[in-house]
């Protein structure tokens, strides 16, 4: 199994890297984030269409780069990073994945490639973002159509195609559905984090095209994809917060020398930077497990529990060590602060994740 990033994906994460931070200043999040669409169409063409971010995980053949779980993260630590602005996890993270593991092969090759170019903005739908156990209790499918509500879907406001696991006589199955169709409701919800737009999405007997089958094991594979690509971006995230705030606490004076020679503060500082390190080496081991198909079969779940507590670890250190200019809506912690929450319990709470990985592991005992 590979232990250490190759020169490639060295180079893969400098080139992102310096892309968002030319595109994806904490200016443009503001900016974007106001708005209904909640991104730029022209800063994402240039990211998926000219950089081709969105199909680092998708094979050649189907029109991306051919990589795995491992360049699905570096793209979205340094997502998380810039607190990128954009449908990226949604269409490539969730429904590329989906696409990846669970459709059949015509499919596959027809859907992915729009999605890998950017050309596709994508979702995908389950009914129950909290675990894999309760996907297709409320969507049901029959006679080509779904009928049923998903109580929260990421961006598919902006979806032009939404990949919707419903239960019906086949089965759990992986439907399309045109952005738009008939009987679709896509309406916005109100959220504590402003920079990802989530919706609730309503099916009347929609018409929709069943392309694949979604096994348990399946459900669980997406279900540990997108958990780890979640994990990095939320490391993407405490990484930032950790260091502006270590910056801070250098550049703050008080009793004329800085906040940050206090010993209490160096000590917070340290504890911060172990955790964060700690949850990195575990979400970076998660998407080497997924590629090599081997190792801990719960190391996606280990990861999300732990990259969510050390991501809202240094979200409330960054605004407690800067006291009270940390509460403000002009300092932009409370950005990062509020993606924080948000990711902590998309696709589950470390509680949920942690009690997966012990039955996990009851079951192998």
């Amino acid at each position: 199994m590979q232990t250490e990033f190759s020169k490639e994906q060295d180079l893969l994460r400098d080139v992102v890297a310096r892309a968002l931070r030319d595109k994806s200043p904490a200016t443009a999040v503001r900016e974007q984030m106001a708005t209904d669409r909640g991104y730029d169409p022209n800063v994402w063409q240039e990211l998926c269409g000219d950089a081709g971010l969105a199909g680092v995980h998708v094979p050649e053949v189907c029109g991306g780069a051919g990589g795995g779980a491992v360049e699905l993260g570096i793209v979205a630590e340094e997502m998380g990073r810039t607190l990128f602005c954009g449908p990226w996890f949604a269409s490539a993270a969730m429904a590329g994945t989906a696409l990846l593991e669970a459709a059949n092969e015509p499919d596959r090759q027809a859907l992915l490639p729009g999605i890998a170019d950017g050309s596709t903005i994508a979702t995908l739908v389950l009914d129950d973002l909290n675990g894999p156990a309760g996907v297709g209790g409320s969507i049901r499918a029959e006679d080509g159509k779904l009928s049923g509500t998903a109580a929260m879907a990421v961006d598919a406001h902006v979806a032009d195609l939404l990949l919707v696991t419903a239960s019906g006589a086949g089965g759990l199955g992986l439907h399309a559905v045109e952005g738009g169709a008939p009987g679709l409701t896509v309406e916005s919800l109100q959220v504590v984090d402003p920079t990802r737009k989530l919706s609730r999405v309503v099916f009347t007997e929609v018409p929709a095209r069943r392309v694949g089958d979604v096994t348990a094991g399946a459900l669980d594979r997406i279900w540990d994809r997108i958990c780890s690509a979640l994990a990095h971006e939320m490391i993407g995230g405490a990484q930032h917060l950790f260091e502006t705030t270590v910056n801070y606490t250098k550049e703050r004076f008080q009793f004329g020398r800085p906040i940050g020679s206090f010993q209490a503060l160096k000590h917070r500082c340290a504890d911060l930077l172990l955790e964060i390190e700690i949850a990195r080496a575990l979400t970076h081991h998660s998407a080497r497990c997924l590629d090599a198909g081997e190792g801990e079969p719960y190391a996606a779940s280990m990861a999300k529990a732990a990259a969510a507590d050390a991501c809202m670890s240094a979200a409330r250190a960054g605004i407690q060590l800067r006291g009270g200019i940390g509460f403000t809506w002009e300092n932009d912690t409370h950005l990062w602060f509020k993606r924080a929450k948000g990711s902590e319990v998309l696709f589950g709470t470390p509680a949920i994740h942690r009690e997966r990985m012990m039955t996990m592991l009851e079951g192998a005992a």
